[in-house]
């Protein structure tokens, strides 16, 4: 089982100008103690669940760009892309630039959008849940054919790309993974079947968590796609500690917490880490990675 990291905050010690320097110590540290992979949301401001919109927040292609700068071998994305954001063409050129400069270790992350308070605060169009959906199903359409190097025309109802040409195309093969965050049974699980590498539920507890998973497996029957291809992933937070004081978890329990997971058949739990920004927060995380590599989630 592996352990990605979600960075959801930059509401950190000494501001704007000493963000880059924090961020860029966050981002090598989650390498070096063994994070597979590291995630920042696709928000202009800060979600109401983490903190006020007006907490710092980076923008999350450039944020990663700079990440892939300063480490070698951790996997990059968004948790989760919002599909009104950035026009369809645009969005997979900006992951295949990502892909490629980072060596092939880009995901493309996605979602169906919800924060209204930021379109509306930015001008960027919110239409109503039913397009937005529609709009997710034709990015997704447009980011397989353009990886598959397909140039014809894409004539959808709401996007028109006349030549969806990728140069260059990606480094990962066959393409980054598209991980689609969300958990809504009848769309987003369906999607996931259809178009996806990767799906991605919040940290609801394993019985819930296993019945979406049994929700997307009935959609890879339908779809005739081999549900294993599929990787598993999960959302939650984590505070590590020697004793397992104050709320917090030690090795032992974090182990037993995601073994439980990954008896489900979840391959990889992502998780935010308090006080990331605090090297306290990475000491006992090898010692977690390690463990968790001796688990081997159920269907692998």
């Amino acid at each position: 089982m592996r352990l990605g990291l979600q960075v959801p905050s930059f509401t950190w010690p000494g501001g704007a100008a000493a963000l880059g320097a924090t961020f860029a110590t966050v981002a090598r540290s989650a390498e070096d103690t063994g994070f597979a992979s590291f995630w920042v949301m696709d928000h202009f401001f800060q979600i109401e669940m983490v903190g006020p919109a007006e907490d710092p927040m980076l923008e999350g292609y450039s944020a990663l760009a700079f990440a892939a700068a300063v480490t070698d071998t951790i996997e990059l994305g968004t948790m989760v892309t919002g599909v009104t954001y950035r026009h369809p063409g645009v969005l997979v050129k900006t992951v295949t630039t990502l892909d490629v400069l980072s060596g092939g270790r880009a995901y493309l992350g996605i979602g169906a959008a919800w924060n209204e308070q930021e379109h509306r605060g930015l001008g960027v169009p919110y239409p109503p849940l039913a397009e937005r959906f529609e709009r997710l199903e034709e990015t997704l359409q447009v980011a397989r054919q353009m990886w598959a190097g397909d140039e014809s025309a894409f004539d959808g109802a709401h996007h028109q790309l006349e030549r969806p040409l990728s140069s260059p195309q990606p480094v990962r093969t066959p393409h980054p993974p598209i991980l689609i965050g969300g958990t809504g049974e009848k769309k987003t699980l369906r999607f996931v079947a259809k178009y996806g590498d990767a799906c991605n539920i919040f940290e609801m507890g394993t019985e819930a968590v296993a019945h979406k998973l049994d929700v997307l497996q009935q959609h890879c029957a339908t779809e005739g796609r081999e549900y294993a291809e599929i990787e598993k992933t999960t959302l939650g937070t984590l505070s590590l500690s020697a004793d397992g004081r104050e709320g917090t978890m030690t090795v032992a329990q974090a182990v037993d917490r995601f073994g439980a997971y990954a008896a489900i058949g979840v391959d990889q739990a992502i998780v935010s880490l308090a006080a990331v920004h605090d090297p306290v927060a990475f000491e006992l995380v090898p010692e977690l990675v390690a463990q968790l590599a001796t688990i081997t989630p159920a269907g692998r």
